[in-house]
């Protein structure tokens, strides 16, 4: 019988995401994304942790993640435009911080780029995902990509004004009349 450490896998540092959907239709993601942090990957496009792309701001072919619990301060907002994209991690589904941070980036400080949920991204979440920002889903292994692109139409009316359109649904109706 084998040692139980024997099938345990070291941590994947570097990894292509198994499925990217980008404006609402499959693409091919160019991009890796590595979780080491102190190394930048050979790959590249690569997208590397925040502290480690800061380190290397001025290359076009690295692009910042950021942990849910970032603090998106004007400084670093500023730093970030200039990053090819931003992608934002979600640790677990039932961590909403990532949310906010897609958010602020948009309308706070105008991100005009790419924004891009990485991470445990479930199909439950993809509409409300890009209610709040996101433009490019990269999805967990585990998820189906047809099941996510008709997750992304499951409702045809918003109540609430979001990032992706601003005025509530009484608003519309009024304007409408």
């Amino acid at each position: 019988m084998q040692n139980e450490q024997e099938f345990q896998e070291a941590p994947e540092t570097v990894a292509a995401t198994s499925a990217l959907i980008k404006l609402g239709k499959p693409v091919t993601d160019t991009w890796v994304l590595s979780r080491d942090e102190e190394n930048l990957p050979e790959s590249r496009p690569a997208i590397v942790p925040l502290a480690l792309w800061q380190q290397h701001a001025d290359r076009d072919d690295l692009a910042p993640w950021l942990p849910s619990d970032t603090e998106l301060t004007p400084e670093l907002a500023a730093a970030l435009e200039k990053a090819a994209l931003v992608a934002i991690d979600f640790p677990a589904f039932t961590d909403g911080r990532g949310y906010t941070l897609a958010r602020l980036l948009r309308e706070r400080f105008g991100y005009a780029g790419e924004v891009r949920a990485i991470g445990d991204v479930l199909i439950d979440q993809l509409y409300y995902m890009t209610r709040c920002g996101f433009d490019a889903l990269a999805l967990r292994e585990d998820q189906e990509l047809e099941s996510a692109l008709k997750a992304l139409t499951a409702f045809s009316v918003s109540y609430q004004p979001a990032v992706d359109l601003n005025e509530p649904l009484f608003a519309r109706r009024l304007r409408e009349r």
